[in-house]
């Protein structure tokens, strides 16, 4: 009976040894680091996403005019929310040129805001200005958390003995968050204070109310 034991037993140990020994632990641990990683920029992207609707509809009840602007920023917001939906994933790399699109897309958008004096007094809108500006810092951290998982990651299968493992295993390099188009790495910065000096226009005047029928 001691002996069926320690046959069944000392294989196993010399196994888990090997395995520890060739990197594989660690590789499956940095992998669900970046995966984890992942998730959090997906939920920040997310709630980016879901901010814009309600954006979109406070801005348009002021400047109704800005169509073409306005409907700019749905068609982006729908392409960020259609890339963190879509069935089976999405690349890191194209969540993150939906996201630049949406940020592109926002410069416009907040600069046609600072001629709307009233707009830039509506509680709705400063509130929803606020939890953007938030959002998106919070997108960069998770962003530089992310990236530097990637970093440690691919660092790691590159390295013996690591290396011969993740051959072995099919473990591949895993992709950062950037944005490929080489003419949007430099991002727009969407500010949200209006420039010094900055004339503002006068907002929209409404529609002249209909004569009273006799």
């Amino acid at each position: 009976m001691k002996r069926r034991l320690f046959a069944l037993v000392v294989p196993a140990l010399l196994l888990a040894a090997g395995t520890t020994g060739c990197g594989y632990n660690d590789i499956q641990k940095y992998d669900e680091t970046v995966n984890s990683a992942k998730g959090n920029i997906e939920t920040q992207l997310q709630r980016r996403a879901d901010l814009i609707p309600n954006l979109v509809a406070t801005v348009k009840g002021y400047a109704q005019q800005e169509s073409s602007v306005l409907a700019n920023v749905a068609a982006a917001q729908r392409g960020l929310t259609g890339a963190l939906q879509r069935p089976g994933g999405t690349s890191p790399a194209e969540l993150a040129n939906a996201n630049d699109n949406l940020t592109r897309a926002l410069t416009p958008f907040f600069t046609i805001v600072q001629s709307y004096p009233e707009l830039k007094s509506n509680e709705q809108f400063m509130r929803l200005q606020d939890e953007l500006s938030g959002t998106e810092n919070r997108i960069a951290v998770a962003r530089t958390d992310y990236n530097a998982a990637v970093q440690q990651y691919n660092t790691y299968i590159r390295q013996m003995p690591a290396a011969l493992t993740a051959r072995a295993t099919g473990a591949k390099p895993r992709e950062f968050f950037e944005v490929t188009n080489a003419a949007s790495r430099a991002a727009p910065t969407v500010d949200f204070t209006p420039a010094p000096g900055a004339p503002a226009a006068a907002p929209a005047s409404p529609a002249p109310a209909a004569p009273a029928k006799p």
